[in-house]
């Protein structure tokens, strides 16, 4: 009987509409003769409702997966940036696709205001080069800067927004390992002086990311690989970004 309630229990979590009568036969397509009362109490038992309920309700992973070749996050981080009178905050706005892991590093500004944020609102969703031409879903935190009318500038360009619940880092995970990765690998170790130097870095960086850089959620591999990597008997060779802070080895010219 354990075998049948695990078995149930799969059935209708990972097919929400279907009901008691639909489980019932797709157990006796697998060699388990059991009754409609019986699934019906067995879902009970373990807090699961019947198919119309359990239907209207989708997970975030069941929401991830179902569209995740047109799927985008988006996101900022700060940094501190010496001016001529001290210390400046500059916000870096980017956003990463999910399935490639692909960034676009959208804009770099000491003041993010709607203005700032309509007009990368635009670059994103151009049609020709926008990052977002190709993605129908874009996740966002609640940050105030996303203001009503940009996530509407983005709807009427055909993009639809999902807006997280408050205080929900773990949701829009892959744009925080993203903002981890450049931190910690980058920019955490440089001292700033000037816009300019921020940018070179952060455009270095994004280089080095998308070209030499693997990424253990696409099989360990390059979003961007080339030939160098797989010429079989040529030199190895390391080249080098930002003074040698980020390395890529790869095989030299045959």
């Amino acid at each position: 009987m354990e075998v049948i309630t695990e078995l149930t229990i799969r059935m209708a979590r990972e097919n929400p509409r279907w009901g008691y009568t639909r489980i019932q036969g797709a157990l006796h397509n697998v060699g388990h003769r059991v009754g409609r009362t019986t699934v019906a109490n067995i879902l009970k038992a373990h807090g699961i409702d019947p198919a119309p309920e359990r239907g209207k309700r989708t997970t975030w992973g069941q929401f991830l997966k179902a569209h995740w070749s047109v799927l985008a996050a988006a996101d900022f981080f700060t940094v501190e940036v010496w001016g001529p009178r001290g210390l400046v905050t500059f916000y870096v706005f980017f956003v990463i696709e999910l399935a490639t892991r692909r960034i676009d590093v959208a804009g770099i500004t000491a003041s993010p205001g709607e203005p700032w944020m309509m007009q990368i609102g635009r670059n994103l969703t151009d049609p020709i080069d926008g990052s977002l031409a190709e993605n129908r879903f874009l996740i966002l935190d609640r940050d105030t800067k996303f203001t009503v009318a940009f996530r509407g500038l983005l709807t009427e360009s055909g993009v639809e927004v999902v807006r997280l619940p408050y205080r929900s880092p773990n949701l829009n995970a892959y744009a925080e390992r993203f903002v981890r990765s450049i931190k910690d690998e980058c920019l955490s170790r440089m001292i700033f002086f000037g816009e300019r130097s921020l940018r070179k870095a952060t455009r270095e960086y994004a280089a080095h990311y998308h070209r030499e850089r693997n990424h253990q959620g696409i099989d360990n591999r390059l979003i961007e690989a080339d030939d160098r990597a797989k010429l079989p008997f040529s030199a190895i060779e390391c080249a080098h970004r930002l003074g040698g802070m980020l390395r890529f080895y790869h095989r030299g010219a045959a």
